[in-house]
């Protein structure tokens, strides 16, 4: 795998991967006139859930739905720069200039005025943005194998040098399909975000986990893939060393994990092995996905990886897929239980879910 780092004409970083060893090198220079990125980001404690916000005032101006033939994420062409700027690209990861988190924000830990129950600190971290192909009209299911495993590189990349900048306690990388989901740039692209604490899911996953090992003496989500796989009712995908399955107690109309069978914190510690098996069970997944309605899935998947640092010991690594379609043309929407009390309740039952999906292709 090649890996070359530039600068974008605001001082961005912008990487890219190449799996193909006679790919053209990249060395093309962005010349685009842009004003420095000045993100303002800030985090507070809700002092009711003890949940870290973060407040990104300067994303309102962010990019919204630009016309094909202008979309930034597309490679440059005569008179058209992007935020790419060689002509084609494997893969290419780059700072987002409208970031959540970045490096270079100001300020100081405090308390929001007159709350001292309130604390404040700057949002660091950084906010990257993964585009897994130079094509504008694919998606990420259309890749080929070798073309999600140079994405599968860029993820293990990036988690281990994000994981390594000062302050960053945990690290995302997810994807955003479909206008459903809320999406503003169609051509096929993820974000990686590395946050400045551990977000609440996964300190409550792990607070879980840590219980279910004390009494059990076994990791709940190797329990959950055993019994998964002994059993097969929800089990959508298989690989040699994943299973992609339906979650027993699934949120979403459209839900899917996909478990690795060795525990690892992280997408750095999978073998090329694993890598290459998890590329074909998850093209596999998104396939089913596709075919479910016969249209393109909107969908969320997400990368539930170990924190950085305390936490490592006691994380099983899993990708996560959900949708809010609940049929081919309505949506479920998080109303007053799910949105106001975080009580879930599913129009379908795991096992319909998985039986769809298994009959879809």
């Amino acid at each position: 795998m090649r890996r070359t780092s530039h600068k974008l004409a605001d001082g961005r970083e912008i990487i890219y991967f190449d799996a193909d060893e006679h790919a053209p090198p990249r060395t093309a220079v962005d010349t685009r006139d842009l004003p420095p990125v000045a993100a303002a980001s800030e985090i507070r404690l809700d002092p009711l859930s003890g949940e870290w916000v973060a407040m990104a005032a300067h994303r309102q101006t962010r990019t919204y739905k630009p016309p094909a033939d202008l979309c930034p994420l597309c490679p440059s062409k005569p008179g058209k720069p992007s935020e790419i700027p060689e002509s084609d690209y494997e893969v290419a990861v780059f700072e987002n200039r409208f970031p959540s988190f970045a490096q270079a924000v100001s300020g100081s830990e405090s308390t929001v005025d007159g709350l001292p129950m309130v604390p404040t600190a700057p949002g660091r971290g950084r906010c990257e943005v993964v585009c897994f192909t130079s094509d504008h009209d694919r998606s990420f299911g259309q890749l080929s194998h070798r073309q999600v495993r140079t994405v599968v590189e860029a993820w293990a990349d990036r988690t281990a040098e994000l994981s390594a900048l000062d302050g960053v306690r945990q690290v995302f990388p997810f994807e955003n399909r479909g206008e459903e989901i809320g999406v503003t740039l169609h051509h096929p692209h993820g974000q990686i975000y590395a946050y400045p604490f551990v977000t609440p899911k996964t300190a409550r996953m792990l607070e879980v986990a840590r219980a279910y090992q004390a009494e059990h003496g076994r990791h709940v989500l190797g329990d959950v893939l055993a019994a998964e796989r002994a059993s097969g009712v929800r089990v959508v995908a298989r690989g040699a060393h994943w299973t992609a399955f339906v979650p027993p107690a699934a949120r979403w109309p459209v839900q899917v994990q996909v478990v690795p069978h060795r525990q690892v914190p992280d997408i750095p510690a999978l073998t090329d092995a694993e890598r290459d098996d998890f590329a074909s069970v998850y093209l596999e997944v998104l396939g089913r996905c596709d075919a479910l309605y016969n249209r393109p899935l909107p969908y969320v998947a997400g990368w539930h990886q170990a924190p950085v640092g305390a936490g490592r010991e006691d994380w099983w690594l899993h990708l996560e897929l959900f949708s809010v379609l609940r049929s081919k043309d309505k949506l479920k929407y998080l109303a007053g239980s799910e949105s106001g009390m975080a009580v879930w309740v599913n129009d379908t039952t795991p096992e319909q879910i998985a039986e769809r999906l298994r009959a879809a292709h």
